[in-house]
């Protein structure tokens, strides 16, 4: 090519502007004098932007550090260690089965969480919210000591659950359970008073088990007891609560409305009118007072929490009152007990406390109330408690979310007297309070203290008042004024068809009270049954969360074989006995193939070490590796043996599928002996191993017959002639093209194939030049094979190769199928079955069950039409309406704007809007594909480069909202790209410019889902060739 002159240097460096804060190489120490770094530092502080004290206005937005996006969650999942015999567990009341719902998450099965949460806690979402977690299940988390701290359990367990509650699911009863066949008692009438925690936890349980006439009685016109009533909507919204009251309803489950206690209704009058179990749930109703505040009032400026934060919940509650746009029972006659609330068909206000506040008590109520005053207008707000801080009864999670929003806390403080000013609270005087060596606190009557307040507010705790009281008989108090019931049973000690529990057996928390009820409903179901003269199991059978999700078929027919399920177990360490194998089975798995085995004369002896993490994911440590690398042989057990574990295999689990692993020599009489001999233990298969990458190939085995399609064919062949039964050749990617292997074995006769083994590689080196694994003392080791997702990409490469070549021809694929979400995609690219190993060397074999509750919540939401914008089970990423298009990131003067922006909102909105209060009702779906469906699905869209459209181009968008100002797409576009992306130097917000080519690098390293996303590019695209062929004119710098 002759040489073409041009202007200047091809290779000169042009967009400085754009370049201008791309990282650069420093020839000398920076240098920048503190004064200027501190005049510049408050432009860039992230962490000091948040809203506190009387900013907090109208402002019931959501606060918990717990809340976790879609990102976070799959982040702090994937830390988890998913521990045997969990502590987490251990400290949860109900018993969540912890490591299985993160392990889901982790996979993106939410659903499967969602699951496994609700079937242990029916307000799986409000304790998600509420718990205080700290000193439950965070409290044991293993993680605790180390250097990244314990799982945000309580964050997870709340996104799970969001995420399913958005996919609008309904619950139904375990389908195994046909409520025909069930005896009379279980039309036994059951009453539950009040409808909070523990009573729609003792309630949905029963309905689980099958009881058709269940009726809650509740004194408001709403449901959720405290959840509603005194929990301020920016920790629990009573969305929530009307979610899981919906879910509870789905099973027939009753609730009368304007049902008071001691005035509508009593215990006994309850059963007197045939209710044959009573269960009692109404909380302790009533404010302790301290004698110095008796005979004040509202109009003094005087609350109770009782009075106080209800107040504030039916101004701030959307959907809390039906004349509203609610969810409860209200209509248009309001209940006595609403009325007292506000709530009675007009717009309730909050409570006017402009001005200095105090909050009396040191629990979850007090920290409640004071950060809910400051959204009532207060200017200031005190928490005086008798205590020491570190003795404190609330939680570190809301005591620092009170300091956080400027609360000022006042320690070792006991009221003294309360001064009125013109008949209204003006100052409160204190005693101050001391510790003594024996842990007592003591009032020194020589100190106190006067503090201004227009307000006061006790939170001293609450009790059980004497109307209460009289209608809770025949149920007995004790001297602390606590139901008297057994409390492994929640049962009343003095008459059998009570039962009680939550506050009002002294347990405090929401999580508690749940368990109450969920244990109440099991001692209620014998108590029932006994009276019929029938018997119960001695241990607890509660029926798990069902939805119709769950009648989903995933059985699929196979190579003329019918798998309950595609999900099997690789011929790999997973089935290196028969017993594990048996265990495996009896978790879920739909088949298994045996570990290979060869004729006696063949047998092996492993060496070690020899299965070891991989590096993939870098230096990644614990559960979850991308990959591992191994130098295992086949089995070291007899032909015989398995044989004879086949047999007793297909004897127990007639089922399940079992498939005989196979390999010998290129020997024919070899290959016909074992294939005989297996066929005749049984098995509904065989694999013919002709692709192990080490070790066997230097036998003459494995990979040295695998790589050759002459030989492939020849075995095909043999195995074909010699017996009757399906078999599938196992294929090596240690090849140069996968699918002339998959067409010789297809020659051969064989049924299927399977794509693909291990791959060759080598992982690593230790500094001192030995790999890792290394044998013997001379520290020497060979060329193993790497599993697990890292390689995914080339087994999708190769059963979609494989698909494309021989269309329908049955492919079992395996390699990286890590999840259900991986599983679909081995489907749509042709397999009709999966093999599965690493994600079992990752965890256990329970992992069965978040693949068949996530293949079944895949298939059933492609089947839903409103969910098109979903991605699987994601939902779309949503920002605030306020914020959107105004490019203001969230740091320094930036975020003060955007403080003044959500004030002015927050000032204005209406809390009771009606459309913030979404209706749980879902279209069903149309129909829900199959299994079969899913084969092959995406193939037609595979195919040759030539045949891609490079006139429909796309460009990078930038959602400025969502972007968190890393600059990693600007980075990655200038040192890897086309230098399209703009960095601006005062709000570090990226925006593309017009030389951008729709390449999707800066997608690919953006660390927040769908902060960049590719739209259709909107001008037409004109590639810049450097030098103009026609004209030699420099076009551009890329």
């Amino acid at each position: 090519m002759a040489h073409i002159k041009v202007a200047h240097d091809v290779s000169e460096v042009h967009d400085i502007e754009i370049l201008a804060l791309n990282p650069k190489v420093q020839p000398y120490a920076s240098f920048r004098p503190t004064a200027v770094t501190s005049a510049d530092k408050p432009h860039w502080k992230q962490n000091a932007g948040d809203l506190t004290d009387c900013g907090l206005k109208k402002d019931f937005s959501d606060i918990k550090h717990t809340t976790l996006t879609e990102r976070g969650a799959l982040a702090e999942a994937g830390r988890c260690l998913k521990c045997a015999d969990a502590p987490c567990q251990k400290s949860c009341p109900t018993q969540l089965d912890i490591k299985s719902f993160i392990g889901a998450i982790a996979n993106k099965n939410y659903y499967g969480a969602a699951r496994a949460i609700f079937s242990d806690n029916p307000l799986g979402l409000t304790c998600g919210m509420v718990c205080p977690t700290s000193d439950l299940c965070v409290g044991g988390c293993n993680l605790t000591h180390s250097e990244e701290g314990a799982i945000n359990i309580g964050g997870l367990q709340q996104f799970a659950t969001e995420v399913f509650k958005k996919m609008g699911v309904p619950q139904i009863r375990d389908p195994s359970l046909k409520l025909e066949d069930l005896p009379e008692s279980y039309k036994a009438r059951i009453a539950l008073v009040g409808c909070g925690p523990a009573s729609i936890s003792c309630a949905t349980f029963l309905a689980r088990m099958g009881y058709t006439d269940v009726t809650i009685f509740e004194k408001f016109d709403f449901h959720g007891g405290l959840s509603s009533q005194e929990i301020p909507q920016f920790r629990l919204p009573y969305d929530v609560v009307d979610f899981e009251v919906k879910m509870m309803k789905d099973l027939g489950v009753k609730v009368e409305y304007g049902k008071e206690l001691g005035k509508d209704i009593t215990v006994d009058s309850l059963h007197k009118s045939g209710y044959e179990a009573v269960f009692v749930g109404v909380g302790m109703p009533s404010p302790k007072i301290d004698k110095v505040f008796q005979g004040l009032g509202i109009e003094q400026g005087f609350y109770t929490s009782k009075d106080f934060l209800p107040k504030v919940s039916a101004a701030s509650k959307p959907g809390l009152c039906a004349c509203k746009g609610g969810s409860g029972g209200c209509g248009s006659t309001p209940s006595a007990a609403s009325k007292e609330l506000a709530i009675d068909g007009t717009n309730p206000s909050l409570p006017n406390l402009a001005g200095r506040v105090i909050v009396l008590g040191a629990g979850d109520t007090a920290f409640d109330c004071a950060t809910s005053a400051f959204r009532c207008g207060a200017t200031r707000v005190y928490v005086a408690f008798r205590r020491g801080i570190t003795d404190m009864r609330a939680v570190p999670e809301e005591a620092d979310l009170a300091k956080e929003e400027r609360c000022e806390f006042m320690p070792f403080m006991l009221p003294k007297q309360v001064i009125l000013r013109d008949g209204r609270i003006c100052a409160v005087e204190f005693y101050k309070t001391e510790k003594g060596d024996d842990g007592q606190y003591r009032i020194d009557e020589d100190q106190f203290v006067r503090i201004k307040a227009d307000y006061v507010i006790s939170a001293f705790g609450s009790e059980v008042n004497s109307a209460i009281r009289a209608a809770l008989q025949p149920l007995s108090l004790t001297a602390g004024g606590q139901a008297d019931v057994d409390m492994l049973t929640m049962q009343s000690k003095t008459s059998p068809f009570v039962f009680a529990g939550g506050d009002l057996v002294g347990n405090g928390t929401t999580v508690e009270a749940t368990n109450d009820g969920k244990t109440a409903s099991w001692a209620i179901h014998r108590y029932l049954q006994s009276l019929h003269g029938l018997t119960t199991s001695s241990v607890p059978q509660l029926p798990q969360f069902f939805t119709p999700i769950d009648l989903v078929d995933i059985s699929v027919e196979f190579a003329g074989i019918k798998f309950p399920n595609p999900f099997g177990l690789a011929s790999a360490t997973p089935c290196t006995s028969a017993s594990m194998i048996r265990r495996s089975f009896e978790a879920g798995w739909g088949f298994a193939v045996t570990k290979t085995f060869s004729l006696d004369k063949d047998l092996v002896t492993n060496v070690s070490p020899r299965i070891v993490r991989g590096q993939t994911s870098g230096p990644k440590f614990g559960p979850g590796q991308g990959s591992f690398l191994n130098i295992e042989l086949i089995s070291e057990k007899t032909s015989a043996y398995w044989c004879r574990a086949v047999y007793e295999l297909k004897r127990d689990f007639p089922q399940q599928i079992v498939i005989a692993s196979i390999m010998c020599g290129f020997n024919k009489e070899d290959w016909t002996e074992l294939a005989k001999m297996a066929e005749a233990s049984g098995a509904d298969a065989l694999e013919l191993n002709l692709s192990c990458p080490h070790g066997m190939g230097e036998r003459g085995m494995g990979l040295a017959c695998g790589q050759n399609p002459e030989l492939v064919l020849n075995i095909c062949q043999w195995v074909r002639a010699a017996i009757k039964i399906p078999f599938f050749a196992k294929l090596t990617p240690n090849v140069t093209e996968v699918k002339e292997i998959a067409k010789a074995a297809h020659q051969g006769g064989a049924t299927g194939v399977t794509a693909i083994n291990t791959v060759s590689g080598l992982m690593g080196l230790r500094g001192d030049s030995t790999a890792w694994p290394s044998v013997g003392s001379e520290m020497r080791t060979t060329y193993g094979g790497m599993s697990g997702n890292a390689v995914r990409p080339m087994a999708l490469r190769a059963v979609s190769s494989i698909a494309r070549a021989l269309p329908g021809y049955p492919i079992m694929a395996t390699g990286g199928a890590d999840s259900a979400d991986a599983t679909v995609q081995f489907l749509q690219c042709g397999a009709g079955v999966v093999q599965i190993c690493s994600s079992v060397q990752n965890q256990d074999f329970t992992v069965i069950q978040d693949y068949i509750t996530g293949l079944k919540a895949y298939l059933y939401l492609q089947g839903r039409a409103d969910l098109k914008g979903w991605d699987g089970q994601s939902p779309p990423t949503t920002v605030p309406a306020i914020y959107k298009d105004l490019k203001l990131p969230k740091f320094g003067p930036f975020q003060e704007q955007r403080n003044k922006i959500q004030i002015e909102a927050n000032l204005a909105s209406d809390l009771l809007d009606p459309k913030l209060h979404p209706v749980h009702n879902a279209p069903k779906p149309v129909s829900v594909p199959t299994v079969a469906d899913q084969i092959g699905r995406a193939v037609p869209r595979i195919g040759e480069y030539n045949k891609l459209n490079n006139k429909e181009q796309v460009v990078a968008l930038v959602n400025s909202e969502l972007c968190i100002n890393c600059g990693k797409c600007y980075m990655t576009c200038n040192d890897s790209g086309y230098q399209a992306i703009s960095f601006d130097k005062e709000t570090h917000i990226p925006t593309i410019t017009d030389d951008c080519t729709g390449c999707t690098l800066c997608a690919s390293v953006c660390p927040v889902i769908d902060c960049i996303t590719m739209v259709p590019r909107q001008i037409p695209y004109i590639p810049q060739r450097g030098i103009d062929p026609v004209t030699g004119a420099l076009q551009g710098a890329h």
